[in-house]
C-alpha cells in the first residue's frame, strides 16, 4: 500500500468506463477496486475503506443518489460521474452529500486533478483533532477540553459532534442533523448535550461566545 497514493472505488455500470479510469488512476499511482453497480459498491465499503469513490449517477437498479441516501453516515468522500444534460441530478448529489460531480465524456487529467483537491482537503481535516483557540484547547485524540488550565472530559457523543463542528468552522449544522450524527432524534436532548458542552467550553455559558445558537437554523462553532 505503500507505493500507493490512495484506495479508490470507482462504481459505473459501463465495462469499458470503469477499465479506462482504473488504468488512468493506477497508472497515476491509486490503487483502484470497482463495482458495477451500487449493490456491488455497498458489499465492499462495509469490508474495505476507502479514500475516495468515484461514483456514477445513472445506473440499472439503485442509482448513484441512491447510493448516497442509503449511506448517509457514510464519511468517504464522493466525486458523482453525470452525463451532460443532467443539472437536476448533479445539483440533488451534491444537495444530499457528493463532494464533486464530473459530466461525462471528461478528460482523464480533470478526473486526477478533482481527485487530488479532494484528497488534500480531506488530509487536512483529518489532522484537526487537537485545536486553541483563546484560553480553550480541545484534545479530540485524549478526549479533552483545557480551559483556564482545568480539564473536561469529553464523551464519545460529544466527541462526534465537535469533530464535525471543528472540521466545519462556521457552518450551521441543525438539529435534525446533528441528530443524524448521533443517532438520536429529541431536539432537547440535543439541547441537553450543547449545553453540557457549552459549560466545558465557555467562560460564560449563557452568553456563548463560540459554541452559538442560530435562531430558528441550528447551531455553530465559531473558532477562526
Amino acid at each position: 500500500m505503500d507505493k500507493f497514493i490512495a484506495h479508490i472505488l470507482v462504481v459505473d455500470d459501463d465495462d469499458g468506463i470503469r477499465s479506462l479510469v482504473k488504468q488512468y488512476l493506477n497508472e497515476n499511482k491509486y490503487l483502484v477496486t470497482t463495482a458495477e453497480n451500487a449493490e456491488d459498491a455497498l458489499e465492499k465499503i462495509k469490508i474495505i475503506k476507502f479514500d475516495l469513490i468515484i461514483l456514477d449517477i445513472m445506473m440499472p437498479g439503485k442509482s448513484g443518489l441512491d447510493f448516497i441516501n442509503d449511506n448517509k453516515k457514510l464519511e468517504t468522500p464522493i466525486i458523482l460521474l453525470t452525463a451532460k444534460g443532467q443539472p437536476s441530478e448533479r445539483i440533488e448529489g451534491l444537495e444530499i452529500g457528493a463532494d464533486d460531480y464530473l459530466p461525462k465524456p471528461f478528460e482523464p487529467k480533470e478526473l486526477i486533478l478533482r481527485i487530488q483537491n479532494i484528497l488534500n482537503k480531506t488530509i487536512k481535516i483529518e489532522l484537526k483533532r487537537v485545536i486553541d483557540f483563546e484560553n480553550v484547547k480541545i484534545d479530540l485524540n485524549k478526549l479533552l477540553i483545557i480551559k483556564n488550565n482545568k480539564e473536561f472530559k469529553i464523551n464519545n457523543t460529544e466527541k462526534i459532534i465537535l469533530e464535525k463542528m471543528i472540521n466545519n468552522p462556521g457552518k450551521t449544522f441543525s438539529r435534525e442533523a446533528i441528530g443524524e450524527l448521533i443517532n438520536l432524534d429529541k431536539e432537547r436532548s440535543i439541547d441537553v448535550i450543547i449545553t453540557r458542552l457549552r459549560k466545558k467550553i465557555e467562560i460564560d455559558p449563557k452568553n456563548p461566545k463560540f459554541l452559538q445558537t442560530i435562531r430558528g437554523a441550528g447551531y455553530v462553532l465559531w473558532i477562526e
